[in-house]
């Protein structure tokens, strides 16, 4: 491996090959927001059902839930968000920066970046404040108190309100969980470091409802359970920790939370948190609505359920990835970059070349071959450019294999399959490649 990663590489490459742009740049862009690409889309794409799999269609206890994004203002209230989801904030009147006021020792100095906030003998902060995370809508054609309406900060509490459509419908009983993954919007103060902390993210949240007294064996299952599924997909463990919250640092209503962490470019940082939320939440929306969100047995017991929350963004995961899979290194005296994904999360599963593409009966055979494949697999024709530059441009995207049509596969019908990672290559017959490849794919 060359250099190490910074997040300025990783945001090159993913504008270089059409992962991530920043969005509405013709007009100067909005200050963490962006756009997906091509390959962004299908490594989103494979990162979603990799959790929906893992989630949901692997288990018998967990169900899926799609709700709405904006809901009933009265929600935010029940949950304690439109009183209590803030963060401090100071402004300086030199710089006219504005700065969390909780993590002045992460931040620059706006005139003096050598410096954190407030420590420039010229630096003048405001005494802290609170400000509300929370977009604020309307909903009707007039603008009132009644109107007054919030993009959701999160999506768990879409599915508590919906916990006894669920217990009902489902026909569930604890422990059982309902996953969702949805868009959630923040306005956060300080957003940045790329797609770390962004205004609108995509979670990927599970409620596990289970007994009072089984809660801590739950939440200490669940840690393990999401650390593991990133050792699967590919993240190096030596990159990967759990970190436990202190008492001082966990919210009012947890017991135990515990983070999964990366060390992303920018340092260690939250990949995944999982919450004991207790039974906070579903007390809350059954004193709020005077509706009873409880399990009720079929021998009468009755009690509140308490709640285990595993909750990611899948932008956090999709930069852990970019980041671990990127490897600079010298092949034959030239640089190369290189995407080392994991087959499952890759954009592109698989890359058809015809050698010369010029060549009709080459071109012939690369197309009948990619037509062949491209309804099992996400897989690629490219023929545009010398061979080498084009198997540089797969490698860049992190694409496993690639196959390559040739003169030898007019006269012998096989074809050379080139390894992303090592650059073996070795001839297959043509009519084995989709077993072959099927093979090595999960």
């Amino acid at each position: 491996m060359g250099e190490p990663v910074t997040m300025e590489k990783i945001v090159s490459l993913c504008r270089r090959r059409g992962f991530v742009f920043p969005s509405s740049e013709i007009y100067g862009g909005l200050g963490s927001t962006y756009d997906y690409g091509h390959y962004g889309v299908l490594m989103k794409n494979n990162i979603r059902s990799l959790w929906f799999r893992e989630m949901v269609q692997e288990r018998d206890d967990i169900v899926a839930l799609d709700s709405a994004i904006i809901l009933n203002p009265r929600v935010w209230e029940a949950s304690g968000h439109v009183a209590g989801f803030s963060d401090p904030l100071v402004d300086c009147r030199t710089c006219k920066l504005r700065f969390r006021a909780d993590k002045l020792d992460e931040a620059q100095c706006g005139r003096k970046p050598s410096m954190r906030p407030g420590e420039w003998k010229e630096c003048d902060l405001t005494e802290p404040r609170h400000f509300n995370l929370m977009f604020q809508t309307r909903v009707g054609a007039v603008e009132d108190a009644s109107s007054v309406a919030y993009l959701r900060p999160e999506t768990a509490q879409g599915i508590f309100v919906n916990f006894k459509n669920v217990l009902q419908i489902a026909r569930r009983k604890p422990p059982f969980g309902i996953a969702q993954i949805g868009k959630s919007f923040r306005n956060e103060i300080t957003p940045g470091n790329f797609l770390f902390r962004v205004l609108e993210f995509e979670q990927m949240e599970m409620e596990y409802f289970v007994p009072p007294d089984e809660a801590e064996r739950w939440f200490e299952y669940w840690v393990q359970a999401r650390f593991d599924w990133y050792l699967k997909y590919g993240l190096r463990a030596e990159k990967l920790r759990i970190r436990e919250h202190s008492e001082e640092e966990r919210s009012h209503y947890s017991s135990a939370t515990s983070d999964i962490e990366y060390e992303y470019p920018i340092g260690w940082g939250e990949l995944e948190g999982v919450a004991n939320r207790g039974d906070y939440d579903l007390v809350q929306h059954t004193e709020h609505s005077g509706t009873r969100l409880e399990f009720v047995g079929e021998g009468g017991e009755r009690y509140t359920p308490h709640v285990i929350e595993p909750a990611v963004s899948i932008e956090r995961i999709f930069v852990a990835l970019l980041a671990d899979g990127y490897h600079e290194e010298e092949v034959a005296g030239r640089g190369r970059t290189v995407l080392r994904l994991h087959p499952a999360v890759a954009p592109v599963k698989a890359a058809i070349l015809p050698l010369i593409a010029k060549d009709s009966g080459q071109v012939g055979h690369a197309r009948a071959l990619y037509e062949e494949l491209r309804g099992e697999h996400l897989v690629e024709y490219d023929d545009g450019g010398a061979i080498g530059r084009r198997y540089r441009r797969q490698d860049e995207i992190g694409t496993p294999f690639a196959f390559t049509v040739d003169e030898q596969t007019l006269d012998d019908e096989t074809v050379t399959v080139r390894d992303r990672d090592t650059l073996a290559q070795e001839r297959l017959p043509i009519g084995g490649v989709r077993a072959w490849l099927g093979d090595r794919l999960p």
